[in-house]
């Protein structure tokens, strides 16, 4: 019998938050970025990903510069604090409990999001999630540049990089029984018209509408 393909978004899916919205928040408290210059900008890209009008690049360019600011390993560390104070409280039983009946199904198992993938690998590791696609931020000698490598996983990227991560396990969608793919936000779409089966979790209205119209299933996963 054929495998089937679970792929979760991150932010607003299996989080009851956005992790890279409040990087830069928890950034902010630590006293790393200036809150008066960072905060209105960080607040207009959020936005402008929900109005479906991001510059990925232009958003890209203003969240990785801080990486490239601090060695590896003070970024590491200050990511444990951001999991335990930040990230743990948003994710939600539901959203395990979703994870871990899909991990005993026997599907492969994704999370796949537009958030670089620093911020996310760990959360991903946290959920029991082996398989990770993230926007990759760039790294040259072991330090963080402010750039990006490859294709941000956004949007119609999403796609893209997942057809490329398939391909090199010598895969493609079709070889699945069933694929699922679980997101809050219409910017999903490309990938959700392609998966046998989407599923709208506290979706946005663009989405929701979308969903309703095609006879998606619509779920939450919040507590």
């Amino acid at each position: 019998m054929k495998q089937n393909l679970a792929l979760f978004d991150l932010d607003n899916t299996l989080l009851a938050g956005d992790s890279d919205y409040n990087w830069s928040v928890f950034l902010i408290s630590e006293g790393l970025l200036d809150g008066a210059q960072h905060k209105a900008r960080n607040e207009q890209f959020y936005e402008d990903y929900k109005n479906g009008c991001l510059d990925i690049y232009a958003f890209l360019k203003f969240q990785l510069q801080p990486l490239s600011q601090h060695p590896k390993a003070f970024l590491d560390e200050l990511h444990k604090k951001y999991m335990t104070n930040v990230i743990r409280p948003m994710m939600t039983q539901k959203a395990q409990d979703l994870v871990n009946q899909h991990k005993a199904n026997g599907d492969l198992c994704m999370i796949i999001t537009a958030t670089n993938s620093f911020v996310t690998k760990p959360i991903a590791t946290a959920y029991g999630i082996e398989h990770l696609i993230g926007t990759d931020p760039e790294m040259v000698d072991g330090q963080y540049t402010g750039g990006v490598s490859g294709t941000p996983s956004f949007q119609q990227g999403k796609v893209t990089r997942l057809n490329e991560w398939l391909a090199a396990r010598g895969q493609s969608l079709a070889d699945f029984e069933k694929s699922y793919f679980y997101s809050d936000s219409h910017n999903d779409l490309p990938l959700m018209k392609l998966v046998t089966n989407p599923v709208a979790v506290d979706a946005d209205p663009k989405l929701t509408a979308y969903a309703q119209g095609q006879g998606w299933p619509i779920i939450s996963l919040r507590n």
